[in-house]
């Protein structure tokens, strides 16, 4: 069954996609429940020669579905089901599934839980490639981690489709496979159908949110270097492997001027350290001048939080946004702040552009860069500017507010987190078309390095054995070797 442009069905379909600021018109769009339906899918679209994109959960933030290029969308969201595999002694996920509806399953038949993503209409298929961090990742590694296995769906030298099953034990023939998943990022070597974790954790019974607001008129320039210096500061020390603040994850919202405020949100994900964590926080956030705050702290079952976790940041109508991210090696320096301060409080024409500092580290980076595809396993910090806007006639204000804020903050690296020092490049999850760009990244270091690193190369490998025609291709796939 396919839903042809016309159908009256087609623009429910076509209008799956999480951001606005990206949309495609394909001539079909094929959903599918099964395995055998999607292959019989894939097969046809690669007989017809169509330029082809899968859809899960489409959470994507760049056109790599909603791109104008694409012919054909092939939409896996119905391949559901979750069970244990006594064989394999894993837990075994269809790639269709949601992070909230994995959640609700795992509690509910082994009180476990996947460390896996923030917002819960996240779709499996294409989270997990992408090295899959969230809330739980300081305490407990990316969810990419934990993959065992990973049953794919791809395209042979004579256009034919085949299956493969992959995983992670050292004599499988099929090993780069499964770990080209395990952060090489979606659509780049074939379809993964369904999932395989094994250790995964004991779910929590509770966790205890945190939030705190600073009113910005109460934060002069010094104030505000001071709040985001020490911020980053506490990420400095607590982002090694067995720090007492694994167990928290907070991000620090620097909110434009006009919104009224600057937020901290965080989860305690540890009930017995939770006291002490957050003491430890707040303590360091408040060196210097004293800046008023107001703190609300709420203990939440696992799961409810897991469902509807932060609402006022992650629900509302849709919006068009961009979104442009990097890893952090060391805090903002001075000069950074200071770039941060002009375009959040002296721009008030751009409301809905922000900065995000997130933290990150810990169990993640227990892991060596090569052991996995996700090559960032040294950053004590992950960082957005985002802007988002509902009047398509803001667009270009927009996009040239986070351009150039971007390019700026990284202003002495081109323009963009070069990994090095200071900076650790990207993560391919949240990808930006703009690191192909040399009007926006004028570093001279391709986009790859800054998503891949010294993986690219295995990557290219893998992708010249399990994607020979290059059937599978968006604005930043991985390149054939």
């Amino acid at each position: 069954m396919y839903i042809k442009a016309g159908d009256h069905e087609f623009d429910k379909w076509n209008d799956r996609g999480f951001n606005l600021r990206v949309n495609g018109m394909p001539s079909r769009i094929i959903p599918v429940s099964s395995v055998e339906e999607l292959a019989v899918a894939l097969q046809e679209t690669v007989d017809k020669k169509q330029r082809l994109a899968i859809r899960c959960g489409g959470h994507c933030l760049e056109n790599f579905v909603g791109d104008p290029a694409v012919e054909s969308v092939i939409d896996i969201s119905m391949m559901k089901g979750m069970s244990m595999d006594d064989t394999l002694n894993a837990v075994e996920i269809m790639a269709g599934n949601t992070l909230g509806e994995v959640h609700q399953k795992l509690l509910a038949e082994w009180d476990l839980f996947l460390p896996a993503g923030e917002h819960p209409e996240i779709g499996m298929g294409g989270h997990i490639p992408g090295g899959a961090f969230g809330f739980f990742c300081r305490q407990y590694g990316l969810a990419a981690d934990y993959l065992y296995a990973v049953e794919v769906i791809w395209v042979n030298k004579n256009g034919r489709v085949e299956k493969t099953i992959a995983t992670r034990e050292p004599a499988d023939s099929n090993r780069e496979l499964w770990w080209a998943h395990t952060g090489g990022g979606a659509g780049n070597f074939g379809i993964v159908t369904r999932y395989w974790f094994k250790d995964l954790p004991t779910a929590p019974e509770m966790v205890e949110t945190a939030e705190i607001d600073w009113l910005w008129k109460d934060i002069s320039e010094t104030g505000f270097h001071q709040l985001t210096g020490n911020f980053g500061d506490w990420c400095n020390r607590n982002a090694g492997p067995g720090d007492m603040g694994n167990s928290l994850f907070a991000t620090l919202h620097l909110w434009n001027k006009t919104l009224g405020k600057i937020q901290l949100k965080a989860v305690l994900t540890q009930q017995e350290r939770a006291d002490e964590v957050l003491r430890d926080m707040t303590r360091a956030l408040e060196q210097g001048d004293r800046i008023p705050y107001t703190l609300k702290r709420k203990k939440i079952p696992w799961l409810d939080f897991a469902l509807q976790p932060f609402p006022d940041i992650f629900e509302g109508p849709k919006s068009a946004f961009k979104v442009k991210d990097a890893f952090l090696l060391q805090p903002f320096s001075t000069e950074q702040i200071a770039t941060a301060y002009q375009y959040l409080a002296n721009r008030d024409d751009t409301p809905g552009g922000f900065i995000g500092l997130a933290t990150y580290g810990g169990k993640v980076n227990m892991v060596a860069p090569g052991e996995t595809a996700s090559a960032q396993r040294n950053a004590i910090l992950g960082t957005a500017c985002t802007a988002g806007w509902q009047d398509p006639a803001e667009e270009a204000k927009y996009m040239d507010w986070v351009r150039h804020c971007y390019r700026d903050l990284y202003k002495g690296t081109g323009g963009a987190p070069v990994p090095g020092k200071n900076t650790g490049g990207c993560i391919i999850a949240h990808p930006d078309n703009d690191l192909a760009d040399p009007a926006w990244n004028e570093s001279g270091i391709p986009w790859y390095v800054f998503y891949y690193q010294d993986n690219y190369p295995r990557l290219q490998a893998a992708k010249a054995k399990w994607d020979p025609l290059n059937i599978f291709q968006h604005a930043l796939s991985v390149e054939p070797a």
